[in-house]
């Protein structure tokens, strides 16, 4: 589950409903569940809304956030913390990223990542200057920063999680393509969960925010496929017909 603490956009206090009832009635536990929630500054947050003490200083607006996400997601710890977006200087990223490396410290957060970080230079940089280095990016994917080529492979390179947002808004054209539809069917799925498949098999994470019930078990059974080895794409040839599109 991916959230952040940002009232403005997000629910975590819904999500914390959401995963205990839903573990309630399939019997499972909290270690079952990954939750991933965000840290996100001040210029990104509703002022009538604010998870934090607008005048307190930045690192303790990050503790404070995170506490409220504990809080609000009914977990003592989180799998994945991601800084919302990078700060508007190197000085002041870094002092957010060492407050999260002490979440870590304490046993409280698993692993950390960054968000709507687009230049390659500053995703190494920050891998480089960090002690607990980054182990997702999450980005959106779309041709305004090429896919994410570069970055894309840096993450490969380096064990980190690409995940993907805004997968199928961003690439209408590709979901639209006859060739597409006509390989979709042969696959028996849909264009958009053929779409999420591509995404997988470049090696990426793709995030699914749909809210209709039916798409819901599209995904899941695509995911299932792909968990029990059955592969959705059997040449290049395949393959290609969505990287052109997508000129990537």
């Amino acid at each position: 589950i991916d959230t952040a603490c940002q009232p403005k956009h997000y629910n975590e206090a819904g999500v914390g409903r959401g995963w205990r009832r839903a573990a309630n009635e399939l019997g499972l536990d909290r270690e079952d569940i990954f939750i991933q929630t965000k840290f996100t500054t001040l210029s990104g947050q509703d002022p009538d809304r604010l998870p934090y003490d607008q005048g307190a200083e930045l690192t303790e607006q990050v503790k404070q956030s995170f506490e409220a996400s504990l809080k609000n997601l009914n977990t003592d710890y989180i799998d994945s913390l991601v800084m919302h977006g990078p700060e508007d200087s190197w000085e002041k990223t870094l002092a957010v990223w060492r407050v999260f490396e002490t979440f870590v410290e304490k046993g409280k957060v698993r692993q950390l990542g960054v968000s709507n970080m687009y230049d390659p230079s500053a995703v190494e940089y920050l891998y480089k200057n960090t002690s607990v280095k980054p182990a997702v990016v999450q980005n959106r994917f779309y041709a305004d920063s090429g896919h994410d080529k570069e970055i894309r492979k840096f993450c490969l390179d380096h064990s980190m999680e690409y995940q993907s947002f805004w997968t199928l808004g961003a690439n209408r054209h590709v979901i639209d393509d006859s060739k597409v539809r006509a390989l979709a069917v042969q696959k028996g799925l849909t264009p958009e969960t053929l779409m999420y498949a591509f995404v997988m098999a470049i090696g990426a994470t793709p995030l699914d925010g749909t809210t209709s019930e039916t798409h819901m078990k599209e995904d899941i059974a695509m995911l299932n496929r792909i968990q029990s080895g059955v592969p959705v794409f059997e040449s290049d040839i395949e393959l290609k017909i969505m990287s052109s599109l997508l000129e990537i």
